[in-house]
């Protein structure tokens, strides 16, 4: 993401649920870049050199979970100061104050580190006891240390959430043996030395997939986003949004979302790109006429596109591809029309917005579009790059650090923004530092997935929620979309939908959804959490830049969003939503694409203040006709939107002849 300033970064930290936490300097902060611009090139030098699985995995957690304990801070220190009554710290000057890790906070990084490296001295032997069940006390007490130490490194990166549903895991699989002998839930009970070895010694926890995602997918992608930042594209892309709208009374929404869309490569964090955002557009929305929370609720919107825009989705992306074992190319298809959906809904929104608010052109300090793409129009190429490479087969690891190199060479066309050393190993280190939260998450998660497994709780589960949804899949999706909803007010998007994937993907299995359609589905409403009442981060975010209600800000980022809230469903509830994954004939794909278009429409009518509620309500029902995508509803569904258009001109020109 571009460069924040002092009050901008205030923002992410109190909005974010993966946030940076302490303001390092000196020798200490010199360390912890050089530290991370290393991780991030053995990173580099892994994808042409492969290292086996979990040898990779422990060496990338070796170096990031020391790096967590010195770049984020316990959070403890108010309440130690309200226990022995000290009075706050007084900040000097008017810059950020610098704050050093404790004692404690080295103590738990050498710690760390040790527990990390010890298994890595004799990877092999390792390995063997624990596949034998055969763990020393060393490698019991080892692998215990690492479970508190993920925990209070999730602790301090997400918050207390996402730890105590660890450790909730944990209680249930070392005395699931108490519970009932009729509870569906129950087993037979394992003791320390079974969870550790499932957690520590294979690739079943800590270092199962979320991890190898992490150390592979994401580190590369983050990296990626720190060079495009530092060669000027982040600018550049803002700029060019500003240019390509200029003219009409719906430009500056307009702008605000292809800016959101655009930094999305840039950025996997919705509440990062909002504020990014912010900082340029709010002004821009004012003077175009936008009150607060409209304003706020486009900035929300178009913030939420970084997790949903190709060819850079949010880290539950990767994981997809890992579980579906197909390339990131095809969940990158699985995702294009959906998104295109999402956008089209928030520009027909804003279109409608735009008459209702009266809003009006605003004239922009900024270079043409023409000049603009002719100039730094290169900064597309990477991103073409990385998805032509992908369709030539080339892997994503190999294809994202292709495309690295070239946005690097492509950065001395621009003097300003040239990448010399100096910003070369800036860039590395941002793209380690940046990874560092989601690393943590992704190897706690470890302890969900692990003992899920070692449990045999997610098949329990699913046969739970399908019994309760009296097997009927309608009931049994609504029931899934709300579990995900809730559990992401509470969990990053990364961990909501690890834990949603493993307990609520099994249940859709179960009823016959696919693998692809039941981890898309939860995928996308483990992203749109974000902007989901009553937390809705994005939109909170939104309404400190504008100043607007929070609360009337959330309503209005839900009401943009609203079509990417039900076209999942369509893909989970018929035949043919398949067709909205790029799966199937392409006559078919096409078709259904165009009917999604009009059922996005007919939503953007529904939620608009230009029509009256009867209107209102036949185009609320046509949108869920048209979601079904089939002959008789599809027809049921156009027949309905008619009758809305009708009324509506019937009722416009009764108020224009009144």
């Amino acid at each position: 993401m571009t460069e924040l300033s002092d009050r901008e970064a205030e923002l992410v930290s109190a909005h974010e649920q993966e946030r940076p936490a302490r303001q390092l300097g000196g020798p200490l902060k010199f360390g912890v870049w050089v530290v991370g611009g290393l991780l991030s090139a053995y990173s580099l030098v892994v994808v042409f050199r492969p290292v086996e699985a979990i040898e990779h995995r422990m060496t990338f957690l070796a170096v990031a979970l020391p790096l967590v304990f010195l770049c984020y801070r316990s959070g403890m220190a108010p309440y130690a100061r309200r226990l022995l009554r000290r009075p706050e710290p007084v900040p000097l000057g008017d810059g950020p104050r610098v704050e050093w890790p404790s004692v404690l906070d080295w103590a738990l990084a050498a710690v760390s580190l040790a527990v990390l490296v010890y298994p890595l001295l004799d990877i092999d032997a390792f390995r063997d006891r624990g596949s034998g069940a055969a763990l020393t006390d060393a490698d019991i007490v080892a692998g215990v240390v690492l479970t508190v130490l993920l925990l209070e490194a999730v602790r301090r990166t997400v918050g207390w959430s996402f730890a105590i549903i660890c450790v909730v895991f944990l209680i249930y699989a070392y005395y699931g043996a108490y519970l009932p002998i009729d509870w569906t839930i129950g087993h037979i009970g394992f003791d320390i030395g079974q969870i550790v070895s499932q957690l520590y010694t294979g690739t079943e926890g800590f270092f199962g997939v979320p991890m190898q995602v992490a150390a592979s997918y994401i580190i590369l992608f983050t990296i990626y986003g720190a060079v495009l930042d530092y060669s000027g594209a982040s600018k550049f892309f803002i700029d060019l949004s500003f240019a390509a709208f200029r003219k009409s009374r719906a430009a500056p929404g307009r702008t605000v979302t292809t800016a959101g869309f655009l930094l999305g490569t840039v950025s996997g964090s919705g509440v990062a790109t909002t504020v990014s955002l912010g900082s340029v557009a709010w002004p821009v929305l004012r003077r175009a006429g936008y009150p607060r929370e409209p304003a706020g609720g486009i900035l929300a919107a178009g913030g939420i596109g970084a997790i949903l825009s190709p060819p850079t989705l949010g880290a539950a992306a990767f994981i997809i591809a890992e579980y579906l074992g197909v390339s990131y190319l095809q969940v990158l298809l699985y995702a294009t029309i959906p998104t295109l959906l999402y956008y089209l809904g928030i520009f027909l929104a804003i279109e409608i917005d735009s008459r209702r608010f009266g809003t009006h052109a605003v004239q922009v300090d900024a270079p043409g579009a023409g000049r603009l793409l002719l100039r730094f129009g290169y900064h597309f190429s990477s991103l073409i790059l990385i998805v032509v490479l992908m369709a030539l087969d080339r892997s994503a690891f190999q294809s994202v650090v292709i495309a690295t190199a070239v946005a690097f060479l492509l950065s001395f066309l621009d003097p300003a923004h040239r990448m010399g050393p100096r910003r070369i190993g800036q860039a590395l280190a941002k793209g380690a530092l940046e990874v560092l939260p989601v690393t943590a998450v992704c190897a706690a998660a470890g302890i969900i997935v692990g003992s899920i497994t070692l449990t045999g709780l997610g098949q329990n589960l699913a046969d739970i929620i399908v019994d309760i949804g009296a097997g009927n899949l309608i009931i049994t999706t609504v029931m899934a979309a709300v579990a995900v909803l809730l559990l992401g007010l509470a969990v990053p998007v990364t961990a909501s939908f690890i834990i949603a994937a493993v307990i609520i993907g099994p249940a859709l299995f179960d009823l016959g959804v696919t693998r692809p359609e039941a981890y898309m589905f939860v995928f996308y409403y483990a992203v749109l959490s974000e902007v989901s009442p009553p937390t809705a981060l994005s939109a909170v975010a939104a309404a400190a830049i504008t100043g607007g209600n929070t609360y009337k800000t959330m309503m209005m980022t839900w009401r943009y969003t609203l079509p990417a809230f039900l076209v999942p469903f369509a893909f989970v509830l018929t035949p043919n939503g398949q067709a909205l994954l790029f799966q199937g004939p392409i006559g078919t794909v096409l078709l259904m694409t165009a009917v999604s278009a009009v059922a996005v429409a007919a939503l953007a009518m529904a939620t608009g203040g230009l029509a009256g509620w009867p209107e209102r309500l036949l185009a609320a029902v046509a949108a869920v006709l048209l979601l079904f995508l089939e002959p008789v509803p599809i027809v049921a569904g156009l027949a309905v939107l008619a009758v809305a258009a009708a009324v509506h001109l019937i009722r416009s020109r009764r108020r224009r002849t009144a």
